[in-house]
């Protein structure tokens, strides 16, 4: 069983929780940029939750089903009448579209039974500036054939609780998407955060950034004031990691995303807290953010808070399926 991509969207891509502990050799964990979308995506279809599954970015793809499938979309929300956080059957040459963007920019496309696609170093990550992982290394194209490891797997529909026709009643929770913007993240001091200068570092928090049009997975370029060091000169090239918010010498702060490099000759201003960052993948271009400033004790109670969420979102999904 396959399905077929009648045509791609704008970056669509096969990603899984990624690969990690080659950040020394130069190889960064990559993966979904939302990791709890597609966790939860993964659940409703009764998969693993780090099984991969498709990442769809602001304009989704039209993809046709050979034989019945078990499927979940979750993240980013569409106007299309599928249905969404939720476990829904799709029948044999039926096509699933993605309507118009209404929240959010990047939904997760979780099949039941996963896709057959080779690992990689221990994961099936699109990895696109290495060009390896994934399907060929590379995005979706349309006419392109993507194959299931598990074509029956569609039969764990029956085990589940609540259904009406091909779906469900309930759902599962929105854990990422924000409810009006700007949003709001959390952050600690970089590594170089006091060459700036106080009143730099004021205007950095102070300022409403914007997602800029260029942005990738790479990186989440800010549009807002200029920040310029106090301090000038050269710095050495040092690790960097998800999260990071480097300065070019231009005064555009870069925030980097999954696909980032493992050093960087930036300054670095600011790290994101690990909690905020997947809310942070799901602003489009034109997105409004601000940061703030917290402690490491806020940081880790920030993310244990978001791992017990996640927790509670997967215990109730697997009691659904009678687990």
């Amino acid at each position: 069983m396959s399905l077929r991509f009648v045509s791609a969207g704008m970056l669509t891509t096969v990603q899984d929780l990624g690969r990690h502990g080659h950040q020394a050799v130069g190889l960064c964990p990559g993966g979904a940029m939302d990791p709890l979308a597609l966790q939860l995506a993964n659940a409703l279809v009764g998969n693993a939750p780090g099984e991969a599954a498709l990442e769809v970015t602001v304009l989704g793809p039209e993809i046709e089903f050979g034989e019945r499938a078990l499927v979940a979309v979750c993240g980013a929300e569409f106007d299309d009448a599928f249905p969404l956080n939720r476990p829904a059957l799709v029948e044999p040459g039926e096509r699933l579209r993605f309507g118009r963007l209404t929240r959010g920019a990047r939904a997760y496309l979780a099949v039941a039974g996963g896709f057959d696609v080779a690992p990689v170093l221990g994961s099936r990550s699109t990895f696109l500036p290495g060009r390896f992982g994934g399907f060929r290394g590379r995005r979706l194209k349309a006419g392109d054939e993507l194959p299931l490891r598990e074509p029956g797997a569609a039969e764990r529909f029956r085990s589940l609780n609540g259904l009406k026709g091909r779906t469900v009643r309930w759902s599962a929770p929105p854990l990422t998407l924000a409810d009006r913007e700007p949003i709001l993240l959390h952050i600690v001091d970089g590594q170089h955060a006091e060459s700036f200068g106080a009143a730099a570092r004021r205007e950095f928090l102070d300022a409403e950034w914007r997602v800029a049009p260029d942005s990738n997975r790479m990186g989440f370029r800010l549009l807002g004031p200029k920040i310029t060091r106090a301090e000038g000169g050269e710095i050495l090239s040092g690790p960097t990691c998800l999260g990071s918010v480097q300065v070019p010498a231009g005064g555009a702060p870069i925030a980097l995303m999954a696909d980032h490099q493992t050093t960087g000759g930036y300054p670095r201003i600011a790290e994101i807290v690990s909690a905020d960052v997947p809310r942070l993948a799901q602003l489009a271009p034109g997105g409004r953010l601000h940061f703030a400033r917290c402690s490491m004790e806020t940081a880790v109670d920030l993310r244990r808070h978001g791992r017990q969420r996640l927790e509670a979102a997967l215990r109730g999904i697997g009691m659904q399926f009678g687990k």
